[in-house]
């Protein structure tokens, strides 16, 4: 069963009492929060107890994805921003910290994509994939490092995808992005370690979301996976006993064939 409103679809899902309470008293932003596995995300971990922020360049999406979401045990807000803009990312986490007081964890979720083959692939179309799905992810988590520093720890949770592990034709610069991301999340994995703050890599194989439906409208959805499997996973782990951390974690349909 799906909760809709306007164009916007969040899945449904249903905590058991004790998961209700998992995540009380924590505050989580998401980036592209408003859509696909973002807005999964933000109904799972507010349905969990948490406080989201549910973060996107779209806000009249994000108010909807907050408001479709009011009957949940988190708190919302929504907050319009492009990740890859350094004042919007600053912004975005001094709001964040500002609304509930303090930022627990960081999603960056936000992504983007160009399919077409290397020699049509423009200037400005190459820009806009790394600034998002790249750029964005650094200034967000070198401000939430900051202030999770002072707060003696914290979570940082990247999703990359398998074409950070794989490739296939007319994807370059998503997967140069890709790529890039696993990489960074490495890099602040051990960076970030003795202050106490986890960094986690999700490598999401395909799910039923508009990013990859749009444009890719005759796959067989039956190989593909709900975004609410995958939010779970994220969820289980920010949920993880605080000794504890997992650098990247791959969360596949059980029917995708191209991937062992």
């Amino acid at each position: 069963m799906e909760k809709r409103l306007s164009n916007v679809t969040v899945s449904s899902y249903v905590p058991n009492p004790a998961e209700a309470r998992d995540l009380a008293g924590k505050t989580i932003l998401v980036t592209g929060g408003a859509s696909g596995l973002g807005a999964a995300l933000s109904h799972v971990l507010s349905s969990c107890g948490a406080n989201v922020v549910i973060g996107d360049i779209n806000l009249d999406k994000a108010q909807t994805v907050a408001s479709l979401l009011e009957s949940a045990p988190g708190k919302t807000h929504a907050i319009g921003f492009n990740v890859g803009d350094p004042a919007g990312a600053e912004g975005a986490i001094a709001e964040t910290i500002s609304r509930f007081g303090a930022l627990d964890v960081l999603i960056n979720n936000a992504g983007t994509d160009v399919t077409c083959p290397i020699d049509e692939l423009g200037d400005e179309d190459w820009d806009r994939v790394m600034r998002t799905n790249l750029y964005g992810p650094f200034l967000l988590s070198k401000h939430a490092a900051r202030h999770m520093k002072q707060a003696g720890g914290g979570q940082i949770i990247n999703i990359a995808s398998t074409a950070a592990k794989r490739a296939w034709p007319n994807a370059s610069a998503y997967h140069a992005s890709k790529w890039g991301v696993l990489g960074l999340s490495h890099a602040l994995h051990a960076e970030l370690r003795p202050h106490r703050i986890k960094v986690t890599a999700v490598l999401a194989g395909g799910m039923r979301t508009p990013f990859l439906l749009d444009r890719f409208p005759d796959i067989d959805v039956n190989t593909l996976q709900d975004p609410v499997n995958v939010a779970k996973a994220v969820k289980a782990v920010i949920t993880l006993p605080e000794q504890t951390v997992i650098p990247e974690i791959m969360v596949l349909p059980m029917q995708e064939s191209s991937w062992p």
